[in-house]
């Protein structure tokens, strides 16, 4: 065996796994990121992507997601056994644009090509996913984690300060932890989902086609179009409580069958490019992490796939994890603050599983999946309201945990998402070509935004923060659309002056006041404060010496 160092292992490389290799890496902690699959896995899978990762991306700089991702089609759905008058519907609720929210629209990308977009931005960092290598045990200390890897039959011993498993639903992480994963399994929820390549008469692709309900006696077949996997490819769902659905997956002409079935035009299948037989899950872990082993995404949660919500809740936990353990790894936080981990996802992910199991309860009952949509769905207002290590010297007390809400623009409280705001002018010194908040957040820093009449209303708060490098804490004053365009000198990193007054509203900030708000590297708000005591005591929860 072979003995190598590295400060963090992540085991499994789908979405929430190459999330926090990327934000690790960004905070310049080396990772090795392994998957036992000796190639990338295939298929769309949940491909649906909500607002609040496009905000996630965003921070990561990881820009093609939205720009490659296609908002979802409108829905036909259609009477059994005919293709005329379908009914029309859409997929999500609508949302109106706003300055505070830059992405309302949630799209469609496949798995697959969201998986290769991440591996490309590792690459920038010098890291490759390591196909083919599998975890077979681990033991940690103190110190460290000390994991039994396999490859081609070669056992190698890798020694870690960290590990990540974001290994799945059946990964060995959370197992060898001892973690519970309660739940149910339902019974009444069987289909199979995957990717087919097809030619069919009638059926446009600018839409989404559904036949046939949710009712016994029924099969229910969906059809998405879907580009990624050529000009004639869809990705399908069948759903069938009378036949036995794991049989047919395993083979392609049953599937193609079963789908030709609920079809009522001419179908020349093609291909069956990637399928999976699916039961709902209903389970989660009893805590996020044991020492210093960790697991996020399916391993730690799974649930109904109405909703959509698996991957984007994934992608969170790792985004939650990453920016904490590299403060850690620095030597500028204590390992405490990796609690807040378990702290805060754990009330976040309970509140999904209800959410999730109501719809799909929904959809079994109403035979629509429609009627369930709700813009909590977009995730704007996941909240960590309840955390240790938020403060908010402007909150009431005492309001009970509510931690999938839906966003209220109206009401503002430490551990709430960052609104953006644009048309932001830069004023002074500093960096250039800031033209939003959004621009400014990411994952390797702190922002203190000061909301202030004047520079000398700032002063005091931007002293305070003198103590603290700009490679983890930066700073920004923002002066109202009143403020005069002339050049300043200011103790501040940047001087924006809010031209339309978007920050000044997303924010609730009143004329003439002076607010300050701390943003952690995940793009959610850390601290409301007054000034600069305020600053200070935020901080103090979250690095050593502050």
């Amino acid at each position: 065996m072979n003995s190598t160092r590295s400060p963090v292992l992540v085991v499994g490389a789908g979405p929430a796994g190459l999330v926090a290799a990327l934000t690790l890496l960004q905070n310049d902690i080396p990772v090795r990121i392994i998957d036992k699959d000796p190639n990338p896995r295939i298929g769309q899978r949940g491909p649906g992507i909500w607002p609040r990762s496009f905000e996630l991306f965003n921070f990561l700089n990881v820009l093609e997601v939205n720009e490659l991702a296609k908002p979802f089609p409108i829905i036909r759905s259609y009477e059994h056994g005919t293709l005329e008058s379908p009914k029309e519907s859409s997929m999500s609720p609508r949302v109106e644009p706003t300055p505070a929210i830059p992405f309302h629209i949630p799209k469609l990308m496949g798995q697959q090509l969201l998986d290769v977009i991440l591996r490309r931005h590792l690459e920038k960092f010098s890291c490759t996913v390591e196909m083919g290598t599998e975890l077979r045990s681990f033991e940690q200390s103190d110190k460290g984690v000390t994991a039994v890897l396999a490859k081609n039959g070669i056992l190698e011993t890798f020694d870690a300060k960290w590990l990540i498993g974001a290994d799945g639903a059946k990964g060995i992480v959370r197992k060898q932890l001892g973690l519970t994963f309660l739940g149910e399994t339902r019974d009444d929820v069987q289909l199979i989902m995957g990717d087919i390549r097809l030619h069919s008469v009638g059926l446009d692709r600018a839409y989404w086609h559904r036949f046939g309900n949710f009712n016994r006696g029924y099969v229910h077949t969906s059809l998405r179009p879907t580009d990624e996997i050529g000009e004639d490819g869809w990705q399908f769902v069948v759903i069938n409580n009378d036949l036995d659905m794991t049989k047919i997956a395993q083979s392609e002409e049953l599937i193609f069958k079963i789908i030709a079935s609920a079809i009522p035009t001419e179908v020349t299948f093609k291909k069956l490019v990637w399928v999976s037989d699916f039961r709902a899950n209903i389970r989660m872990v009893n805590k996020f992490s044991k020492g210093r082993v960790f697991v996020a995404g399916d391993a730690a949660h799974v649930h109904s796939p109405t909703g959509g919500q698996g991957l984007n809740s994934s992608i969170q936990d790792a985004f939650n994890l990453a920016w904490k353990l590299a403060l850690v790894e620095k030597g500028l936080a204590d390992k405490s603050l990796l609690e807040t981990y378990n702290a805060e996802r754990l009330p976040v992910i309970s509140e999904m599983l209800e959410m999730t199991t109501t719809i799909l309860n929904q959809t079994l009952k109403t035979g629509s999946v429609i009627a369930a949509r709700s813009p909590i769905l977009f995730m704007l207002g996941i909240n960590y309201r309840f955390s240790d290590i938020v403060l908010d010297e402007f909150a009431i007390p005492g309001k009970p945990i509510n931690a999938y809400g839906a966003l209220d623009q109206g009401n503002l409280e430490a551990g709430d998402r960052a609104p953006d705001a644009p048309n932001m002018l830069q004023v002074g010194g500093g960096e250039s070509d800031v033209k939003t908040l959004f621009s400014l957040y990411r994952p390797w820093y702190h922002t203190v935004l000061v909301f202030a009449p004047s520079h000398a209303d700032a002063t005091l708060t931007l002293g305070a923060l003198e103590a603290y490098d700009t490679g983890i804490v930066r700073s920004a004053v923002v002066l109202p659309s009143s403020t005069t365009g002339a050049t300043v000198v200011s103790l501040a990193d940047l001087t924006l002056v809010d031209q339309e007054g978007h920050a000044y509203s997303a924010y609730l900030v009143e004329a003439g006041q002076t607010k300050v708000f701390v943003i952690r590297p995940d793009g959610v708000i850390g601290a409301i404060v007054h000034g600069a005591e305020g600053v200070k005591k935020y901080f103090s929860k979250i690095f050593l010496d502050a």
